[in-house]
């Protein structure tokens, strides 16, 4: 008996091996997905072998393996073939970045700018194939969206588009909920939100005839509550819900619909230094005298250094995000999420399975350590007055 069970152990043992190793070797620069799957893979099999006994547990782990390894069989990448995909935000940053990697993939690319005549658009033609086309689409009006329409179904004819890429996005300035002007708030659902959904609504039509793919970029912060980030946050959260939403609608159609959040990446969503002064200019101009007060102009003007903070922790290499929007759009059976980029799946599991204060403890450690305290909270003897 203990024969038996010694030889059926190193049996399951072997099984997930190699099971796990066939996947990471087939699979492992396609999608940085896999090693989220892979971590989840080895909880699963702590929690087996501690809730059962040796035996069902590596069974049970076994068979997990199994149907991961049958499920992830799926993610080989379809051929190119002159599929054409639309992105957009394509002035700089991701979008840029990533209507030059699809243009090198050899898909026929749409890059929606916000400036068709700006510096980026004209790097795009300079250094991009004739298959790539700059588009003037500011997500914010509706009549460009429309125009930009036109033009894509005029040059695919009956080809339809393959995938639609809404990259577009604004950050505003990062500071505390209550200072952040209503601008703020209304510019990223303007930009974020309602830009996606309005792309979105316009081009899938021409998704359908392709039962192509819908890819929206929403974020870490849109999942996992970061303070200073309210309007941004709040705009993302949004995008996730829509796509999610979206997922269950439209696969009668075929289309396949996936959202991605990645973490930081050093862009430009920030914005320059003079934008942050005119950011600054504005609360300090818009808040009522009894908020000032509280908060004091030092804390409000301080904000600022949050923006340094996302910089110092943020990386350059987009790669990560470029390989996973890539597979997203190429592969057989997408995921639904995809979570590019240092510690964003780590984060979005705390804020989904930890106790709200436990979390609030791990954000602010890490991004709120050594901050200022508003004016009010930094003098014991303050008392607000009764309204």
């Amino acid at each position: 008996m203990s024969t038996f069970f010694s030889d059926t152990t190193w049996i399951c043992l072997a099984v997930p091996t190699v099971l796990c190793g066939t996947v990471f070797c087939k699979y492992k620069k396609s999608s940085g997905q896999l090693w989220n799957w892979m971590v989840c893979l080895a909880g699963l099999c702590a929690v087996c072998l501690l809730i059962l006994s040796p035996f069902w547990g590596l069974i049970l782990f076994s068979l997990s393996c199994f149907f991961m390894y049958t499920y992830l069989s799926g993610q080989e990448l379809l051929p190119v073939d002159q599929k054409a995909v639309l992105v957009t935000g394509g002035d700089c940053g991701l979008g840029h970045a990533l209507c030059k990697y699809l243009d090198e993939l050899g898909f026929t690319v749409f890059a929606g700018v916000l400036n068709e005549n700006g510096p980026g658009a004209e790097e795009l033609r300079r250094t991009c194939s004739p298959r790539l086309s700059v588009l003037q689409m500011d997500v914010t009006k509706p009549v460009q969206i429309k125009d930009a329409y036109s033009k894509v179904a005029a040059m695919l004819q009956d080809r339809g588009l393959w995938a639609v890429v809404n990259n577009a996005g604004v950050l505003g300035f990062p500071s505390d909920g209550e200072l952040l002007p209503m601008t703020d708030y209304k510019q990223c659902m303007a930009v974020n939100f309602f830009g996606t959904v309005e792309v979105t609504k316009t081009f899938l039509p021409l998704l359908r005839k392709s039962k192509g793919r819908l890819v929206n970029v929403s974020s870490m912060g849109g999942g996992a509550p970061m303070a200073r980030l309210a309007s941004y946050g709040s705009s993302k959260a949004a995008v996730t819900m829509f796509s999610s939403v979206m997922r269950i609608e439209l696969s009668k159609w075929g289309i396949k619909v996936v959202s991605i959040q990645p973490g930081g990446f050093r862009t430009s969503i920030a914005g320059t230094s003079d934008k942050w002064e005119k950011l600054e200019k504005d609360i300090l101009d818009h808040l009522p005298a009894e908020v000032q007060e509280d908060y004091g102009q030092d804390y409000i003007l301080s904000q600022r250094n949050f923006l340094l903070l996302i910089n110092s922790k943020a990386s350059t290499d987009f790669s990560p995000v470029l390989r996973d929007i890539q597979h997203a759009i190429s592969a057989k059976s997408p995921f639904a999420y995809y979570t590019p980029g240092k510690g964003a799946y780590l984060w979005l599991c705390l804020a989904f399975y930890l106790p709200i204060g436990i979390y609030n403890y791990f954000a602010e450690r890490n991004f709120g350590k050594d901050e200022p305290m508003p004016r009010a909270l930094s003098m014991p003897n303050y008392k607000r007055k009764a309204t």
